[in-house]
């Protein structure tokens, strides 16, 4: 079936187009919720309701441009209004000023390691790092996504880099049981 015959069907409600649809973009979109989300439960929850508004607005979608490209659009904006009705995204004033350092290539932090990361900061901040480093939207496109000014996206994009490097930092500082026998193995007294 092709996309306008897809498109067609989901408009008169069809189930088995919707099912299609869904098999067909379920796992594009299911990765754009996991780069707004805590976790796979909170992406699994936030698929399902962005799959909720597409069924209902696909009347809208009006056959031009990319048509996973309008998937998308929905999907962001259906996790962003869930966010901005929870938790309303406040200026965080952070003393870091400069350039964030970038995290050494040849360390043993993995892909996944570092998504866990972003997906532990708070929802203003994931939401902010994974719109402007994830997705490559201004700060202004930001402040208009999230209701708030250029200023309080880089403010978050700021206070988001910090806490990120914190980790990356705090999983690379050696244990003081490693510190220990680095001692001992050097004959280094450590009364």
């Amino acid at each position: 079936m092709s996309i306008e015959e897809l498109v067609h069907s989901c408009k008169k409600g069809e189930r088995k187009a919707q099912e299609q649809l869904y098999r067909d973009y379920a796992a594009v979109l299911f990765g754009i919720c996991l780069k707004y989300s805590r976790n796979k439960t909170e992406a699994e929850d936030n698929l399902h309701d962005s799959f909720m508004t597409i069924y209902d607005k696909i009347g809208q979608y009006s056959g031009k441009g990319s048509f996973e490209g309008w998937l998308k659009r929905i999907t962001v904006n259906t996790v962003l209004q869930k966010y901005r009705k929870e938790e309303p995204l406040k200026v965080v004033h952070d003393n870091t000023e400069g350039p964030v350092e970038e995290t050494d290539p040849n360390s043993d932090l993995d892909l996944q390691t570092l998504l866990g990361y972003i997906r532990e900061l708070p929802n203003k901040y994931r939401t902010t790092f994974s719109l402007y480093v994830l997705d490559g939207h201004s700060h202004k496109e930001i402040g208009a996504l999230l209701g708030t000014s250029a200023g309080t996206s880089k403010s978050n994009l700021a206070r988001a880099r910090t806490i990120l490097k914190e980790k990356i930092e705090a999983r690379r500082a050696p244990s003081s049981i490693t510190i220990l026998i680095t001692m001992l193995e050097n004959g280094i007294p450590f009364l």
